[in-house]
């Protein structure tokens, strides 16, 4: 997937999530269906899960290469990295530390959605300095998948927001 098509699917899929959770009432919002995350607690696990991502990015790229090292294999694909993720999450990978979200009021609901959408705009701004070859050489350490290439992490950035969306839905449906 080159850098364009990524900055595109990056603003689509933060913004149906943003859209979806922007639309529910003050009762969907705190829903916990099960015990699983509320509507608000999946908006600030993508806020908590983006975030890293940016300031990353954000960093000189020689302190990339000095405290993560270059890849050294290819990028795997999208769905490489999908497939990936998932298996970990079925052997019982969850979030866990700094990523566990914090209860959400729907009071805070539109600044916890202004903070993730400041954080996607600064996202693709810093983006924008890297090129393909880039995308491919530097590696950013993830808590569940390891060591993965920036290109894999803008991936999996790209599908994690998709994967929290589904789950809000599928949970909203069955309560």
């Amino acid at each position: 997937m080159k850098k364009q098509v990524i900055l595109n699917l990056l603003t689509e899929n933060h913004s149906a999530f943003i859209d979806f959770i922007d639309d529910l009432t003050f009762d969907e919002f705190l829903v916990s269906n099960r015990g699983k995350w509320t509507p608000g607690q999946q908006l600030d696990h993508i806020l908590l899960s983006v975030r890293p991502v940016r300031m990353v990015i954000s960093l000189p790229k020689i302190l990339l290469k000095f405290l993560w090292g270059k890849a050294n294999r290819k990028s795997r694909t999208y769905d490489e990295l999908v497939k990936k993720y998932q298996y970990k999450l079925e052997m019982g990978g969850r979030a866990s530390g700094r990523f566990i979200p914090k209860k959400v009021t729907f009071e805070k609901k539109h600044y916890v959605i202004k903070k993730l959408k400041k954080e996607i705009v600064t996202l693709r701004t810093k983006l924008e300095r890297f090129s393909e070859d880039e995308l491919d050489y530097y590696v950013i350490p993830h808590p569940l998948l390891g060591k993965l290439t920036a290109r894999e992490m803008l991936y999996f950035t790209i599908y994690h927001v998709e994967h929290h969306n589904k789950l809000t839905e599928r949970d909203l449906k069955n309560n």
